[in-house]
């Protein structure tokens, strides 16, 4: 309770004239540098627009929503749909002589016999992000953030819509648009 009076003299000493930089201490410098550290945050946006995305595209993000297919590039189709068949247990639910596709619970496990762009082997096999715009999102890859285009956006078959851009570092990153 002697603390409780300490504390009620303290307001008293306020009053003085002698106590004007307690005001000081009031006012609101920190608080002034707390908005200052916000602006870092600006800063953060410049590095974004450096590498090309600007308010335009807010629209399109997130451009990958999923992983929809892996697909494998084959010299033999015959002899790679043997090999999947055996591997997954069950047989291709779609099988042309331009693609294999196995159905392994919503995933899909392709096979593509065109080699003219990407060989078989170590790289061979492409991740598919689903995506909602094939065009706009290549765009924005290739044309925004640098991508290189592998293979352009293209049908194969059935309304189905394919790309590959190759991310800074090579990397394939495929892309693919279901019919709606």
């Amino acid at each position: 309770m002697a603390k409780a009076t300490t504390k009620r003299p303290a307001p008293k000493a306020k009053k003085p004239a002698a106590k004007q930089p307690a005001p000081k201490a009031k006012q609101p410098a920190p608080k002034a540098k707390k908005p200052a550290a916000k602006q870092p945050a600006p800063k953060a946006k410049k590095p974004a627009a450096a590498m090309g995305l600007s308010m335009g595209h807010t629209a399109l993000l997130p451009v990958l929503t999923g992983i929809r297919s892996v697909i494998y590039k084959v010299s033999d189709l015959a002899v790679a749909k043997a090999f999947y068949q055996s591997a997954v247990g069950k047989p291709p639910y779609f099988d042309e002589p331009y693609y294999v596709g196995f159905d392994l619970d919503g995933q899909e496990l392709g096979l593509d016999p065109d080699v003219s762009s990407l060989q078989p082997g170590p790289g061979g096999a492409v991740a598919f992000w689903h995506v909602v715009d094939i065009g706009a999102v290549f765009t924005r890859l290739v044309g925004d953030l640098g991508g290189s285009p592998v293979e352009v956006p293209h049908d194969v078959g059935g309304g189905i819509q394919v790309a590959v851009v190759g991310d800074p570092f090579d990397n394939l990153l495929g892309l693919i648009q279901m019919p709606r």
